[in-house]
């Protein structure tokens, strides 16, 4: 079976990755047939992506969902740096952005401004210079630079080191007795290379769809 990679995941792309994991591990296989195909989860690449993702950091995807859309409802157009830095902080607080996320906001608005980040050229990049760029901005660390990667760039083979519902999709596919640490969790992703962001999204379809009786976040 083909492993080559596309620049990009797209529908077709995914159905390949699926099918090659599911060939090399009975565990995806398993995922698939119950599940079907996971959704590409795919982001816009940009400033407005980049800020939800920040609003994702450490909370649940519906708290961070409803300070984005609160924020946007403020905004007659796109999510812009200018735009996003004309708000106060007490503005953003009361959409639902925390002292700390407004700062790491504010730093990656500013960085793009003064053309320290330049977003559109991130494409052109491999995956480790995209993480050394976006990393190198206040508030941006390993696990939100991989999140860009493999929703809004669309990368086949990056992981995000890290992810909660990750370690616990893991730990109920693998039958593991606890929760793997984020070392753990990395070394295991390695059979799925080079298609460890399609495995990514097989786990968080698991995960965001458990068996009746089974709770999730």
């Amino acid at each position: 079976m083909s492993t080559q990679l596309p620049d990009q995941i797209n529908h077709e792309s995914l159905a390949v990755g699926v099918s090659y994991l599911s060939g090399i591990d009975p565990d995806m296989e398993r995922i698939v047939d119950q599940l079907g195909l996971p959704p590409l989860w795919s982001r816009e690449p940009g400033f407005s992506t980049l800020v939800h993702i920040i609003l994702e950091q450490q909370v649940s995807l519906a708290s961070a969902k409803a300070a984005f859309n609160k924020l946007n409802s403020e905004i007659s157009d796109d999510l812009t740096p200018k735009k996003f830095l004309r708000f106060s902080d007490i503005e953003l607080k009361e959409f639902g952005f925390s002292r700390q996320k407004t700062t790491y906001c504010r730093e990656l608005s500013k960085a793009i401004i003064n053309g320290s980040l330049k977003l559109n050229k991130l494409h052109s990049l491999d995956n480790r210079s995209v993480r050394s760029e976006l990393t190198s901005i206040k508030g941006i660390g390993d696990w939100t630079a991989t999140i860009y990667l493999l929703m809004a760039m669309k990368r086949p083979d990056v992981w995000p080191s890290g992810d909660l519902a990750l370690k616990k999709a893991i730990q109920k596919t693998k039958n593991l007795p606890e929760s793997p640490d984020t070392e753990q969790c990395g070394k295991i992703a390695l059979q799925w290379r080079p298609w460890r962001a399609v495995a990514a999204r097989i786990l968080w379809h698991s995960y965001l769809n458990p068996p009746a009786g089974e709770s999730d976040r």
